[in-house]
């Protein structure tokens, strides 16, 4: 199941560096590129505001899924380790008869 949500965060940082790259730093971004014409047959003026939520949104997944990744994690049970005596093994002296 991590696995599925690690994939599904790659994916969502693919369209978000799509959503960042495509946005002019100076808000000209796809209404500058298709000019007036562009706004009237397509409605780009709204553009910017789809590309400003798609932004947010897809940061938010990002977000979300990473929590719910670091959520799922196991944690690693401990190794019980055998028991040693406190008293120190005693250990018999050869006799030599």
């Amino acid at each position: 199941m991590v696995a599925l949500i690690t994939i599904v965060i790659i994916l969502a940082c693919v369209v978000l560096a799509f959503f960042v790259l495509v946005q002019n730093p100076k808000g000209g971004g796809l209404t500058g590129a298709f000019g007036s014409i562009g706004s009237q047959v397509m409605g780009v003026k709204q553009s910017t505001d789809v590309m400003e939520k798609g932004t947010w949104v897809t940061m938010a997944i990002i977000a979300a899924l990473s929590i719910l990744s670091v959520s799922m994690f196991e944690t690693p049970k401990e190794v019980k380790q055998p028991q040693q005596s406190s008293a120190p093994a005693q250990q018999q002296q050869p006799t030599g008869k």
